[in-house]
């Protein structure tokens, strides 16, 4: 996919949520919006022509503890709904998402289902899994 696409394509999908006027991608190919209580990134690579779409699960603000990614690899792998994405940790900014990666522009209205998709497990993710992830890995003080 094109920048020239990837960016028509956010456009369309950002005016569709009623978000003012946006370039859809800045000049280094990111971009995002807040829709609810979710938040969603863009990044295109002009290198493989992917674009990277990706549902916030968590900001932590140091590194993760030992045992809490591979937590919530294991949900995944154990089925847990990902909204059609993957367990994605960008250790840049410590934030844990459900990305999903494009190669080829897709239909307006399924890109818009497929990111609702992607929002609504990622709220679960931040909220329900990482409970459960956290209580697994995170050890219970003694009393």
């Amino acid at each position: 996919m094109t920048r020239d696409e990837a960016t028509q394509l956010v456009q369309s999908y950002l005016t569709a949520q009623g978000a003012p006027l946006s370039p859809g991608l800045n000049q280094k190919g990111l971009g995002g919006v807040v829709v609810g209580e979710a938040q969603l990134y863009f990044e295109h690579s002009t290198d493989t022509g992917e674009l990277k779409c990706s549902a916030l699960i968590y900001r932590f603000r140091d590194a993760p503890r030992p045992g809490v990614l591979d937590g919530f690899r294991d949900e995944q792998k154990a089925g847990t709904d990902t909204g059609g994405g993957t367990v994605d940790f960008e250790s840049e900014s410590k934030s844990l998402f459900l990305s999903r990666t494009y190669t080829t522009r897709p239909i307006d209205l399924v890109f818009a289902s497929e990111l609702s998709k992607l929002m609504a497990a990622s709220l679960v993710w931040g909220d329900t899994v990482f409970e459960r992830v956290a209580s697994k890995v995170i050890p219970t003080p003694s009393r």
